[in-house]
């Protein structure tokens, strides 16, 4: 008798349980690779959005940042992403020429050091590019003297990340028409060229390289979760160049409003809040309270690069044939 009626029920709850997971909308947010570990911003986002919007949102991880463009290119309008998360101004021209994003809608006080009129991507964090090393090791004071030493450093591939790409903006940007023999010179500093940036940085912190190809803020992870002041910035007397990361909103999505509330989130304190411990970047929009203790203790550039979409779109190619030509000899 306890069989007869038990399994009904169960069977009952099952499916109860299948239809309310069905009516569940699901946002998926294409990002890189770091966006979504479990040290990264993603999960503690996840857990903020998905208590306000009743919905699933879920991340998927594409390699490095240059790597998403890649695979909206050749996905298109059959792409399955709702929201792109973590383009950069060096990419958006070539994104926005896609067609695939509509108008974010959002009006917002971002905390640039830049103003942002661009109606399709939205910033969600930005930093200046630097070269981080261990303190008390000779440090260069410009990129020339970075070449000229024979400091050992680890990069990433333009093609695939954009701390590569940057690298190449930023020897542009500082060196002009000179960028060739620029990167002649620094060609025999890098011991390998990554995939991407967890990668490169990995082989710094396990001694393989002298210095990696990151961000001014990267020190500020070592003080904060480590309590280790041995990492370093090393400020440049050419200047840095500045990322702004962005995320922009697919014309073809099915869940248009959801996709609408997602962006309004990003800047909000519940997002921003997050960024800077987690992507250890600046925030778009300064947190209620504040920056965390350590991040008044950054290089703050003196001089910040940073080429228009349209520049850097014009740029990207010549930029990449000086640096294969360089790293290949």
């Amino acid at each position: 008798m306890k069989t007869t009626t038990y399994l009904p029920a169960v069977a009952g709850l099952a499916i109860c349980a299948t239809g309310a997971l069905a009516d569940t909308p699901v946002l998926q947010v294409m990002t890189y690779d770091s966006f979504v570990t479990e040290w990264g911003p993603g999960p503690a986002i996840e857990a903020a959005f998905e208590a306000e919007c009743a919905c699933d949102l879920q991340f998927v991880g594409t390699g490095d940042g240059a790597a998403l463009l890649a695979r909206l290119q050749l996905e298109g309008p059959r792409t399955d992403a709702d929201i792109v998360l973590g383009l950069d101004t060096n990419l958006t021209a070539a994104a926005r020429e896609t067609g695939l994003f509509a108008p974010h809608g959002v009006d917002a006080d971002l905390d640039l050091p830049i103003t942002w009129t661009d109606a399709e991507f939205l910033p969600f964090d930005w930093g200046y590019f630097a070269f981080v090393g261990n303190q008390g090791e000779a440090a260069p004071a410009s990129l020339q003297e970075l070449a000229d030493s024979d400091i050992q450093i680890v990069i990433q591939d333009p093609r695939s990340s954009t701390p590569g790409l940057g690298l190449l903006m930023w020897v542009k940007a500082a060196y002009g028409d000179a960028a060739p023999a620029l990167w002649e010179a620094l060609a025999d500093n890098v011991i390998t060229v990554t995939p991407g940036w967890s990668e490169a940085y990995g082989m710094f912190l396990d001694g393989e390289a002298d210095a990696v190809l990151s961000y001014t803020t990267s020190p500020a992870y070592h003080l904060i979760a480590e309590e280790d002041a041995s990492k370093v910035a090393w400020p440049f007397a050419e200047g840095h160049y500045m990322q702004v990361e962005v995320a922009g909103k697919v014309a073809g999505t099915d869940q248009p409003e959801l996709a609408d509330q997602f962006m309004a989130f990003m800047v909000s304190d519940a997002f921003q809040s997050v960024i800077p411990t987690t992507n250890w970047m600046y925030p778009a929009v300064i947190p209620a309270d504040g920056l965390p203790a350590g991040f008044e203790t950054l290089v703050t550039p003196e001089t910040a690069l940073l080429l228009s979409p349209e520049e850097a779109a014009a740029t990207r190619d010549a930029a990449l044939d000086e640096w294969r030509t360089a790293l290949s000899q």
